[in-house]
């Protein structure tokens, strides 16, 4: 088993097309990426959309993953997977609009990271609970490391706003929340 490396948090997020194969599909593209290990993945959850209106509910999820990959790099790879899964990144691309498939990097590591492509932690986590609610069923205990605050206590200051995020089933495909880094397969 190969060592070192860094934990990261994506969020995926999808509301167009099939949502569900969608993110079985991510995670196949994953899988595929030898500089990455997923690790857990947490329920999936249905969220009401953020941004402009007429937008279809969102499928949103969070995986926590072990990279070999620097920070841009990664991000670079996301970004690759959107394209491949028919994310339109165009100059006609409306901002927090509707998308075939989101991957947003939360957190790399304890790393602060402060860059014109990259800004990590993610400036909007504490403010999402459609991000928030999947990740404090992955990693509650996980500390925010520019608040210092860990992921159940920004949940709960978000009380109110969760009442948009329902529970969701799992999609076919989509892991169980832990994996066996050995490779044998899904967990509870």
């Amino acid at each position: 088993m190969r060592v070192g490396g860094e934990i990261v948090y994506v969020a995926v997020g999808a509301n167009l097309g099939d949502r569900e194969a969608t993110f079985a599909d991510v995670i196949r593209s994953l899988e595929q990426e030898a500089e990455m290990l997923l690790l857990a993945a947490s329920p999936v959850f249905e969220t009401a959309p953020v941004g402009p209106e007429g937008q279809e509910a969102y499928l949103n999820a969070v995986l926590e993953l072990r990279t070999w990959l620097s920070p841009i790099d990664l991000l670079r790879r996301l970004q690759a997977i959107e394209l491949r899964l028919g994310r339109d990144r165009g100059p006609e691309a409306v901002r927090w609009g509707s998308r075939v498939i989101d991957l947003d990097l939360l957190f790399y590591g304890e790393r602060c990271i402060d860059l014109p492509e990259l800004v990590v932690p993610h400036p909007r986590v504490h403010e999402r609970a459609f991000v928030l609610a999947p990740l404090a069923e992955l990693a509650p205990d996980l500390r925010h490391p520019v608040m210092g605050a860990e992921i159940s206590e920004l949940m709960r200051a978000l009380a109110g706003d969760a009442a948009d995020v329902r529970g969701w089933r799992r999609p076919p495909g989509w892991p169980g929340s832990r994996l066996d880094p050995a490779g044998g397969g899904q967990g509870g």
